[in-house]
């Protein structure tokens, strides 16, 4: 399994991430992960639409809260063939609470604790941690990655503006 060094920092110090880097251009790898009621869930179910992927380390945590709440309005104005999952490391008992909580019903959260299928297939798996490094994907309605932001500092929110400038692209 590949490991990169460097590529993101917790406090400024750097962390190994798992995984092949994925490339603009990249099919998308398929994944098998949970959702918050227990089912699997794989990355082909969302072929044909727009998937906005964002990996954080922990809901949780403010950081990785206000991205996702973030995405969820996002969610609200964008064309509904456009899909925004969130996939941590977080167990689905926890992700279902946190959205009920947060009032999040936009985007849907998934859960790689069972094998880290998406965080290593992703690149993003972070070794020392074992959690999601933060990271958006954004994927064509084919399953082809169109832009990527992996972000530097763990503890930084990912830059929304590109993210959306990306998704209005594809719709």
């Amino acid at each position: 399994m590949d490991e990169r060094k460097g590529i993101v920092t917790m406090k400024g110090n750097p962390l190994t991430l798992i995984g092949k880097e994925l490339q603009v251009g990249d099919p998308a790898p398929d994944f098998e992960i949970l959702g918050n009621d227990l089912s699997s869930v794989k990355l082909s179910s969302f072929k044909g639409k727009v998937t906005v992927i964002s990996s954080v380390p922990s809901l949780d945590t403010s950081v990785c809260d206000m991205e996702t709440r973030r995405f969820n309005e996002e969610a609200g104005e964008l064309d509904e063939n456009v899909q925004i999952l969130t996939i941590s490391m977080d167990l689905p008992f926890a992700q279902k609470r946190w959205c009920g909580a947060a009032g999040v019903n936009r985007v849907i959260t998934l859960s790689d604790h069972r094998d880290a299928s998406f965080g290593t297939a992703y690149g993003v798996l972070i070794k020392e941690l074992r959690l999601l490094s933060r990271a958006v994907f954004v994927l064509d309605r084919e399953g082809m990655i169109r832009y990527i932001q992996i972000v530097k500092e763990i503890s930084d929110e990912p830059d929304y503006d590109a993210v959306l400038k990306a998704v209005n692209r594809l719709i």
